[in-house]
């Protein structure tokens, strides 16, 4: 509440500020719709973690003004506890209790008394990670290994089968870590996740575009076999370039069936560059493990036909403006800009370093997957298909 004073926003407004961000309006917007600069609404959305509080509401087991009111007229005109308990049907204790709580017969007010009850609610119970410290720790060594919160729900659930003690929710590990408040989760835990934000954004602020250049001859992904789609079998990859700043680039590779993640880096986004480095890691791959590949639109792959040729490997190209279409390694590179931030020099980076990256992702459970790990995945697909 003080917060809320601080920047002249009454209920209806603060109502407002929340449902703008969560439409996905960023701070300068809604800075401007409420005349306040951006810094002051980032304040009071980032005491929030930028998640929406909740809204508050009275307990249906609580007195009401209007019966607090009852019993104040009760008491004026003589009435005893357990007479204006049976007016108001609720037990003779609940309103022995109510009265002595605010000042006993002579002092009670109805609105002063209903006033006090609302602020008293309003302090916040210890969440579940500070009630259960080895739950707390355990979800803390596992963001460190750059789990996300998803991943650590999920895997507790496997691992702890019948302790319902050891379950935590993913929103309550995100909402541990970005309100700082419930003092649970150390902040620099933030640093870990995928996102570096210290504030939750909205889904609809993300703005997906793919602008990208013509390729002669591609094979459209419509006319891709059954078998790629349903993900049966592994040895069907995904894969695109994942940009750095000063015209760095790093191949991104995704198996569909495993989800299995491969780094290649290369000088330059040059089409036979990009298209040697593809043929040189197809040939180390065994058959089972190199069927097809499909790629979006971007000009690095023109000289399709090529690697085709030199690895037998078919090539299928997204519709244009479709980024989803491969939706695997999209997901897999925004799991890559926990490592690889945007407007990184991604040149600096050898390709072991890539190969580390590339081994955490692939022992990281997915949910996907049941929460088993790429790497665990494939290896079990290689091993029944060979």
């Amino acid at each position: 509440m003080r917060q809320g004073k601080r920047f002249g926003l009454s209920t209806v407004q603060k109502s407002e500020l929340w449902r703008r961000w969560k439409a996905g309006q960023s701070l300068h917007e809604i800075g401007r719709a409420f005349g306040k600069e951006h810094s002051s609404i980032r304040c009071l959305v980032a005491r929030h973690g930028g998640i929406v509080p909740a809204v508050r509401r009275r307990s249906v087991l609580a007195l009401t003004v209007i019966e607090r009111e009852d019993i104040s007229r009760g008491l004026a005109s003589g009435a005893s506890l357990r007479k204006i308990a049976q007016l108001l049907e609720r037990a003779a204790s609940t309103v022995s209790r109510e009265v002595a709580r605010h000042g006993g017969r002579p002092e009670y007010r109805a609105n002063e008394a209903d006033q006090r009850a609302w602020d008293s609610a309003l302090r916040p119970k210890r969440c579940l990670l500070a009630i259960r410290e080895q739950l707390q720790g355990i979800v803390a060594s596992k963001l460190l290994l750059d789990w996300s919160p998803e991943q650590i729900s999920g895997w507790l659930t496997t691992q702890y089968p019948s302790d319902e003690s050891m379950r935590v929710s993913h929103e309550t590990i995100y909402r541990s870590l970005f309100i700082q408040a419930r003092g649970v989760l150390k902040k620099e835990l933030v640093a870990h996740l995928r996102s570096k934000r210290r504030i939750r954004r909205s889904q609809h602020s993300r703005i997906f575009k793919d602008a990208r250049g013509q390729i002669a001859e591609a094979i459209s992904i419509r006319e891709r076999p059954a078998e790629i789609e349903d993900r049966a079998i592994p040895g069907h990859w995904e894969g695109d370039l994942l940009s750095g700043s000063k015209n760095s680039h790093i191949v991104t590779l995704v198996e569909r069936h495993s989800r299995f993640t491969t780094l290649l880096k290369v000088p330059s986004k040059d089409t036979a560059v990009v298209v040697a480095a593809l043929t040189r890691h197809a040939r180390k791959l065994p058959a089972t493990l190199r069927r097809s590949l499909t790629w979006d639109r971007g000009l690095e792959m023109a000289k399709h036909k090529v690697f085709t040729m030199a690895t037998d490997v078919k090539v299928y190209f997204c519709d244009p403006q479709s980024p989803r279409q491969r939706g695997s390694n999209e997901n897999t590179n925004g799991l890559l800009r926990q490592y690889f931030p945007r407007r990184t020099d991604l040149s600096v980076y050898t390709q072991a370093e890539l190969d580390q990256v590339a081994l955490r992702l692939n022992q990281r459970p997915r949910k996907t997957l049941g929460f088993q790990t790429p790497a665990s995945k494939l290896q079990q697909s290689v091993a029944s298909t060979g």
